[in-house]
């Protein structure tokens, strides 16, 4: 039998009782919830300190994301990690034969786009595999044997889809793209991957739980706003995203040796 917190939580406007605040753990307080909630990295970190550490040095307390002051050498280092992030999607699966992309807007010329190359597989991908593209799909920078897929009447119809999928987008981090797949959008390349991991897993999560409850006759116990806010305040923000994504930038690091970057 769940305990009564969870079915009848109880609402107080003293912060030394429990509170809904705090809906998976009853008998905190909201205060010392507040103290003990993770605390996610707050600062940037200069890209001249950054410079002198490996990415996967434990001993640096990265507290964010580099910061550039030269455009270039950040679309150099966005590109790395563009191309990690392929390495990982390929890694746990995300990759169906030659579709698929991942997409990093250049800090250079901001109204382009690296994307993957049409038929290199995504634990394959290195730095200097990736191709810049315009909006409407030309190649402005990358390799002369890269080629650029184009479906049947695929220029108008993308673009129409594009937009479509943007204003239903809004300002969301995801969205699921009926009888098709996942979107996911960060402001961090990390973040971006992150969320479309754990928003992976959250669907197998929802459909082995909807299986199992529908199998005894039962529905699952939906989460309410209350718990979906705090969760959000939690591990939902973009700065929790990107470094939730830390882990397996190293890992994939570590086991590729970084060639992604050559």
């Amino acid at each position: 039998m769940a305990p009564p917190s969870a079915v009848s939580p109880q609402r107080t406007a003293s912060s030394d009782k429990p509170s809904a605040a705090v809906p998976h753990e009853p008998g905190i307080s909201e205060s010392k919830a507040k103290v003990q909630m993770p605390k996610f990295p707050g600062k940037t970190v200069s890209r001249a300190r950054f410079s002198r550490i490996s990415q996967f040095d434990r001993s640096f307390d990265v507290q964010g994301p580099p910061e550039f002051t030269d455009k270039h050498a950040e679309r150099d280092y966005l590109k790395g990690r563009l191309a990690a992030a392929f390495r990982i999607f390929g890694k746990y699966g995300f990759d169906e034969g030659v579709a698929g992309h991942i997409t990093m807007r250049d800090p250079v010329q901001p109204d382009t786009f690296w994307v993957n190359p049409f038929g290199v597989a995504f634990s394959l991908i290195k730095k200097s595999d990736l191709i810049q593209v315009d909006h409407e799909g030309n190649i402005v920078d990358g390799g002369p044997d890269h080629v650029l897929y184009e479906s049947f009447n695929g220029i108008v119809l993308a673009e129409k889809e594009g937009n479509d999928i943007a204003a239903c987008l809004g300002d969301k981090k995801a969205a699921l793209l009926q009888n098709h797949g996942l979107l996911t959008v960060g402001g961090t390349i990390e973040a971006a991957v992150f969320w479309f991991l754990s928003l992976e897993k959250c669907c197998q999560a929802q459909l082995a739980a909807d299986a199992a409850a529908g199998g005894r006759g039962h529905t699952t116990i939906k989460i309410d706003d209350d718990d979906a806010a705090f969760t959000y305040k939690t591990i939902g923000t973009p700065r929790a995203g990107w470094f939730s994504a830390k882990p397996l930038f190293d890992v994939i690091e570590k086991e590729s040796g970084a060639d992604y970057l050559q």
